[in-house]
């Protein structure tokens, strides 16, 4: 993905833009209808105010990607379900970042409703940072309010929740808001020069594929007396399918959308299996702790796809391609080899991917011409949730199967209270639904 180049509006007419964050023009009648003065918004005469939804590790993380990203940005409202997250994350970024943190008390949201109040706020650019569970319904929200966004990955846990960022993209589009997801390797210049060399033909036809995410366990909380069931799974999240997806989609889609980038397109089916060996305590949820999928592509090109999440295992975070002219490694380095041979040069000064995918978003909101990620990330998420489909049922799923499903596994009211664990999937027990 290319980066837009700075650009200024001159007049009114662009801090309205700013300020409301869409027009009523769109697409290349809204660029038409405004004039620029290239390189002159790095002054910052107009700022960005940001709205961050989700205060825990990576929206705080993403607080500080934003913030090193521009000097023309401010954090203008917080939202959170649990207030010790938010004050806590948000007292340590304050200490650096100093008045660039304008959020007093009464901008600083708390409850499963703060999304909504933070998006009626006066932020034009929303960082959407909480589990992924939550995320079709942020989304709508957010474009409904004609705002630009920032979303971390994945954008859904099921299909039904696909089917509405689908939506969500459509009006987006129509709005010509600016939307970036949290898949950074699309933002990182050796990826992005490899793979146009890719595109442009460097290993012939793609053959073959492979992605790993192997690693060691991660984090828990420990139960504390005074969580309802809600609480303690929220605050451990990554071990719950509603909220996480299951580790292959809440952290695998990283690598599957390289392959998906690669081959410009999705699968079309998924053959997948995967177990729970080594996390089986009840303190981990229900989730699995790996997964192997076979995904098939239209041209009927295979890749192998694993993630594990298992200490003590074999480590191995990467992606590779294999054409009918070369091959492509993602491992330590960006390599092509073959019939020509290619490496991107090792000491080479890149940005932060984190934080040129906020440079990114924001050149391309002050040049009103609005890059819009949310399908691509979304036929990724989809891609994830089909090998989990296939792994817990132990069925072939096709891609209108997993896009179709009527499986809806976030609930539709929550409050914090009683809430079961559903049970461990069983291959051959559990039912594709």
């Amino acid at each position: 993905m290319t980066k837009a180049d700075d650009a200024q509006q001159t007049g009114s007419s662009r801090r309205d833009f700013l300020k409301t964050s869409t027009a009523a023009a769109v697409g290349t009648t809204l660029a038409a209808s405004m004039n620029f003065i290239p390189g002159a918004y790095a002054q910052g005469s107009d700022e960005i105010r940001v709205g961050v939804i989700g205060c825990g590790g990576r929206g705080s993380g993403a607080i500080r990607n934003i913030l090193d990203a521009d000097k023309g940005v401010k954090i203008v409202a917080v939202g959170d379900a649990f207030k010790d997250r938010l004050e806590g994350n948000l007292g340590k970024i304050k200490q650096k970042y100093g008045d660039r943190i304008d959020v007093p008390a009464d901008r600083q949201f708390v409850g499963l409703d703060a999304y909504e109040k933070v998006i009626a706020s006066n932020a034009n650019y929303i960082i959407l940072a909480t589990p992924p569970g939550f995320r079709p319904q942020h989304l709508k929200a957010a474009i409904a309010a004609g705002k630009n966004i920032f979303t971390e990955k994945p954008v859904a846990v099921d299909g039904p929740g696909i089917r509405t960022v689908m939506a969500a993209y459509e009006e987006a589009k129509t709005k010509g808001l600016a939307i970036a997801a949290g898949t950074q390797r699309r933002h990182q210049a050796g990826y992005i020069e490899t793979m146009k060399q890719v595109h442009d033909g460097a290993i012939g036809d793609i053959v073959a594929a492979r992605c790993y995410w192997n690693q060691g366990g991660l984090w828990k909380n420990d139960r504390q007396a005074s969580w309802s069931d809600l609480e303690w799974q929220m605050r451990n999240w990554l071990y719950f399918t509603w909220l996480s997806g299951d580790h292959i989609t809440e952290q695998h889609v990283h690598n599957l959308d390289v392959i998906n980038w690669a081959m410009k397109g999705h699968p079309t089916r998924a053959v997948g299996m995967g177990g729970r060996q080594a996390r089986t305590d009840a303190a981990y949820g229900h989730i699995y702790d790996h997964f192997t999928v076979d995904y098939e592509y239209e041209n009927g090109m295979h890749l192998l796809s694993m993630c594990r999440q298992i200490d003590g295992t074999h480590k191995d975070v990467s992606e590779a391609l294999t054409g009918n002219k070369g091959k492509v490694s993602f491992k330590n380095g960006y390599t092509i080899t073959g019939e020509k041979t290619w490496r991107y040069p090792r000491d080479k000064d890149d940005t932060d991917p984190y934080v040129q995918e906020h440079i990114d978003l924001i050149a391309s909101i002050r040049a009103a011409k609005p890059i819009n990620e949310l399908k691509q990330v979304a036929e990724s998420t989809l891609t994830a949730i089909m090998g989990r489909m296939s792994s817990y049922t132990g069925q072939e799923v096709t891609w209108e199967q997993a896009l179709n499903s009527k499986e809806s596994i976030v609930p539709e009211k929550l409050a914090f209270g009683p809430m079961p664990v559903p049970p461990v999937a069983i291959p051959g027990k559990t039912e594709l639904v």
